[in-house]
């Protein structure tokens, strides 16, 4: 009669090697899940332009991805300055409540709205993201920071500050208006505006 033989257990080694992987991958989709931040309740920008072509309205440039935190929406907060981030600053010290600050900055790009002190400002007080019409800094630190930013582009220079800008007002940049408490949602796609917030496409 032959013998049958027992599964051999895993060793000690395998067994660490095998924790060690998992850990890995799981530690690997943690970090998707943060940098893309898509809760189940938020849709793709695409699905709501075809579920909605008529009460959408696409920003027409494309701006770009500096935040840790990639795709997002919320209702809508706006500031109008130029080259002083002062009114930017005071927005961000206020309770977010999941909101967006978009910021018109003029399209200026011979210096930065915002950084990676006030997008750290931003989450502590409970900013989901940033829609700048201007420039950024401290790229490195942005892309670890739980944030969502799109902007024109970066420069290292820093803003002055001179108590100039305002907030709550009607903005208009990127082919499109933007009023406060409207909805934002932003991904890999683009950014779309809406009047208020809509239900996932079904």
């Amino acid at each position: 009669m032959t013998e049958t033989k027992k599964p051999e257990k895993p060793t000690a080694d395998a067994r660490s090697r095998q924790t060690s992987k998992t850990g890995r991958s799981a530690r690997a989709a943690t970090r998707r899940s943060a940098k893309t931040g898509r809760s189940p309740l938020q849709p793709a920008t695409a699905d709501l332009c075809d579920a909605y072509p008529d009460r959408v309205r696409v920003l027409h440039s494309r701006l770009h991805d500096y935040g840790g935190r990639e795709v997002f929406h919320g209702p809508v907060a706006t500031v109008c300055c130029f080259e002083d981030n002062t009114v930017v600053r005071a927005s961000l010290e206020q309770p977010g409540d999941g909101r967006i600050l978009v910021v018109d900055g003029g399209g200026s790009t011979r210096c930065a709205l915002l950084g990676d002190v006030l997008a750290r400002l931003a989450v502590e007080n409970g900013w989901i993201g940033a829609v700048i019409w201007g420039c950024v800094r401290d790229t490195a630190a942005l892309a670890s920071i739980p944030f969502g930013i799109r902007a024109l582009g970066t420069c290292p220079r820093r803003s002055v500050k001179r108590d100039q800008g305002e907030r709550d007002v009607p903005l208009y940049f990127a082919g499109t208006r933007i009023l406060p408490g409207e909805h934002l949602y932003a991904d890999r796609d683009g950014i779309l505006l809406t009047a208020h917030e809509l239900s996932p496409a079904r």
